[in-house]
């Protein structure tokens, strides 16, 4: 968030960086000697001190304020992994990245336009680009994509995009509906040079126009709809100070950067005046969007938003009545761009409350009572977007202690030509306009402490019983416990027909019943990375092959996917987290849920996508001696919904 630069000393360690302390870090990388026109940052980020430092902190104290990055040096392309400390004003480590095993930086700004003039440079390209009928390549767009590891021998040690080419008649001409079909180039970015022309026998340019703003596309706009007004004539119930928001008996620092965008810190519920601790850290660490389309113009498409293209760095200015309705607070971000400057994001993160129908209800025949509770819930929510997608990430808290994630899918479909006949890989949505089936895998990283930070994850299974003397009606059900004690056995997938569900209990703490105080994970069972075991992108995106992993925290393991995600051949990331087999029972741990979006494009998705839905919900399990909504009021009777007890008709 945007905030006046001020002494770490009188800062909570977690606060986010600020304008002044980017510029700082850019000045001690020159000092460094590490600094010239061809010089670009990458990851610039907070790195958070050890959780026990944390959470033993206390107001006035001093910790390091560190802050991580790699640099990357064009002209030689040799990367740095920094760590820099702001108090003392020196870089404390610095390691060379083998970037052949480890992978390289991110996409920069950069790439997505230098491809276009070296493309158009090379005769092969401009020849079947004139066979599909362009001659005019002012008119043709060149999008210069990331370009995975696909065992192309000459690619090795090279900073390669792969490039596809678009027509675009007009300036608001959505590029989109005229893919040029069948060809693609494979672009060396640091010789500035194209590798190779791969082309197939698909030669056609779609031609309807997927401008949805044009009125011959859209129609006439409905004049049926009637206002809806949120108002909270009497402001907000939440409260931001410092970076803490503060919401009826929840409090949950904020905070941001380029990588991941919003992420969420400490978030406790208050129970009857003691702060109870839930969630440590929680934030989108990244995702992977595979395309399932064998063409060879398309099967190369597989992209890390978070590690490839830092979505944090694109998020929207979000506007009041548009993106968020009522009463809004909106909080700026600071971000880092690729050549360490200070950028601020006005409007990135989106606060407000929300109703949400009913929180519990009761009329009662014998005691004459008839009640009911409104439900609402606080969002905190951030939209990026990535190229033709458009992302939304709302995290809801609600008044009875359930914590949701939605993620919303909107933009505009990957499209391609259309090859006719009945393609299985690929959705015809208007005339010769494919858009290849694709998936959208998001991975939260859940840094739990659930009354503490000694936790345990329990997986269970419905289970039905067969008939027997103990059971003679055949009625009989109950649930399969099973502890996940070590890393590599808290590999898991969701599994709907038994309705599998994770619980994250305290094996230090237990309510006044005497059971362990937990939180469950409702997964979102729906299907994990559906490449084969042995395909490039498998080894790339390992994580997204399973709906759970439980690690052991680690200050420094942040990342699903590995710490380099871009033309990383398969190191890093969660399968050599939990390859060290830790124990996950009674310690400090985390949780990584992946889950997300099998899209078989429809017609209806064209020329923009209405909003798909995602997410998941954690929910109190014993974690509350009783409802923590009984002290919730009744709506005042102007609003028609009061309690009996005021004998007013409840008309809710």
């Amino acid at each position: 968030m945007a905030q006046t630069d001020v002494s770490s000393q009188a800062r909570h360690p977690l606060a986010p960086l600020t304008v002044a302390e980017v510029e700082r870090v850019r000045g001690i990388v020159s000092q460094a000697g590490l600094l010239n026109d061809a010089t670009r940052f990458s990851y610039v980020a907070l790195r958070e001190p050890e959780k026990r430092d944390v959470l033993a902190w206390q107001p006035g104290q001093r910790l390091p304020r560190e802050v991580g990055l790699v640099l990357t040096d064009l002209s030689t392309l040799t990367l740095y992994d920094l760590i820099v400390d702001l108090d003392a004003e020196t870089i404390v480590d610095q390691r060379e990245i083998d970037a052949l095993k480890e992978g390289s930086a991110p996409s920069f700004d950069e790439d997505l336009v230098d491809a276009d003039p070296i493309v158009k440079a090379d005769a092969r390209w401009v020849e079947a680009v004139r066979r599909r009928g362009i001659t005019d390549l002012d008119k043709v767009v060149i999008i210069g994509l990331s370009a995975g590891v696909f065992g192309y021998e000459d690619e090795v040690g090279k900073r390669m995009v792969r490039a596809l080419a678009f027509r675009q008649d007009y300036p608001t001409d959505s590029i989109w509906a005229h893919p040029i079909g069948g060809m693609v180039a494979h672009v060396d970015l640091t010789e500035r040079k194209v590798l190779r022309v791969v082309e197939t026998d698909i030669t056609h340019v779609p031609e309807e126009s997927g401008d949805y703003l044009d009125p011959q596309v859209r129609g006439e706009y409905r004049t049926s709809m009637k206002p809806i007004s949120i108002t909270q004539p009497e402001g907000v119930s939440f409260t931001l100070e410092d970076g803490v928001l503060s919401w009826e008996k929840w409090q949950v620092r904020l905070g941001f950067n380029g990588r991941e965008g919003l992420t969420l810190h400490q978030l406790a519920f208050n129970d009857a005046g003691r702060e109870r601790p839930i969630l440590y850290r929680g934030s989108i660490a990244e995702m992977v969007v595979n395309y399932g389309d064998p063409s060879p113009t398309n099967a190369w498409q597989n992209y890390f938003d978070v590690g490839e293209y830092q979505f944090g760095r694109l998020a929207n200015a979000l506007e009041l009545g548009c993106d968020c309705k009522g009463e809004i607070t909106y909080v700026d971000a600071v971000v880092v761009d690729d050549f360490g400057k200070p950028t601020t994001l006005p409007n990135a993160i989106c606060i407000h409350e929300e109703d949400y129908g009913i929180l519990w209800k009761h009329s009662d025949d014998f005691s004459g009572t008839s009640e009911v509770r409104r439900q609402r819930r606080l969002v905190i929510s951030f939209f990026v977007t990535v190229g033709n997608y458009d992302y939304g990430f709302y995290w809801y808290l609600y008044l009875d202690g359930k914590i949701e994630l939605e993620c919303k899918a909107t933009g505009i479909v990957f499209t391609n030509a259309y090859p006719g006949g009945d393609y299985p890989y690929s959705t015809e949505i208007a005339p010769g306009l494919g858009a290849p089936v694709h998936q959208h895998l998001f991975c939260a990283r859940l840094d739990m402490t659930v009354d503490g930070t000694a936790n345990a994850v329990d997986e269970i299974d419905v289970a039905r019983l067969p008939t027997s003397e103990d059971n003679p009606w055949g009625n009989v059900f109950t649930r399969d416990i099973k502890r996940l004690s070590e890393e590599r056995n808290a590999v898991r997938d969701a599994n709907g027909s038994v309705g599998r569900i994770w619980r994250v209990s305290s094996t230090d703490a237990t309510n006044r019943l005497g059971q362990p105080v937990s939180y469950i994970l409702h997964p979102e069972d729906s299907p994990t990375l559906l490449t084969a075991e042995d395909s490039p992108i498998r080894r790339r995106a390992g994580f997204a092959g399973h709906h759970l992993w439980v690690t052991q925290y680690d200050r420094d393991e942040l990342y699903p996917a590995g710490r380099l995600v871009n033309l990383n051949p398969g190191s890093g990331g969660l399968p050599e987290y939990t390859a060290q087999n830790r124990s996950v029972e009674g310690e400090d741990i985390v949780l990584w849920h992946t889950f997300g979006l099998t899209h078989f494009p429809r017609t209806e998705d064209w020329p923009i996508m209405p909003v798909d839905y995602a997410g998941f919900t954690l929910t109190p399990n014993g974690f509350f001696d009783r409802n923590p909504t009984l002290d919730v009021p009744p709506e005042a009777a102007a609003e028609h919904c009061s309690s009996s007890q005021d004998e007013t008709e409840c008309n809710c």
